[in-house]
């Protein structure tokens, strides 16, 4: 990865890139390149989230907004912050971050609607596509999880698993 001018290389093993930044929330969901019913569907996730997590929005990095944050460290000793919970209004979908973790979530998930579900993530079209109440409570769920929880990566959780399953 190139350095910028006056910031040292990255490497590999460097910690996360993604930080909070002083960047206003307000500003980007005006200006993200998105059509209307994203920058509201963004309102509404902001409204949803301060709600939920009692905590209030910070930009990470150009293009996420989270709420609240977590300490993780992989098996391999990279450690890092990441928003505990948090959204990006992307110009294809919102991607919403960290509603995957908690045990027992996919019971939620299953109720949620119309999604496609990454590895830490959901990608929504439009909030439309979903049930507004079930989100919440994920978003809530995924929260108190994270933030009440000794964590270790999901790398470091699944390379665990598949050793103790003597897989790996």
């Amino acid at each position: 990865m190139a350095a910028t001018k006056g910031t040292p290389p990255r490497r590999a093993g460097d910690a996360n890139k993604t930080h909070p930044t002083a960047g206003s929330v307000e500003d980007f969901i005006d200006t993200v390149d998105t059509g209307a019913v994203r920058r509201a569907d963004a309102r509404v996730l902001l409204a949803m989230m301060r709600e939920a997590t009692g905590q209030p929005p910070v930009m990470w990095g150009p293009t996420i907004i989270g709420f609240g944050s977590y300490h993780y460290r992989y098996s391999s000793g990279r450690e890092g912050d990441a928003p505990t919970v948090g959204f990006s209004p992307r110009k294809a979908q919102l991607v919403i971050y960290g509603l995957t973790y908690p045990p027992g979530v996919d019971r939620l998930l299953d109720t949620l609607g119309k999604f496609k579900r990454g590895a830490g993530c959901v990608y929504v079209n439009k909030l439309a596509d979903v049930d507004l109440d079930v989100l919440r409570e994920l978003v809530g769920t995924a929260y108190v999880h994270m933030t009440t929880q000794q964590l270790d990566s999901l790398q470091s959780q699944k390379g665990r698993a598949q050793r103790q399953e003597g897989r790996g």
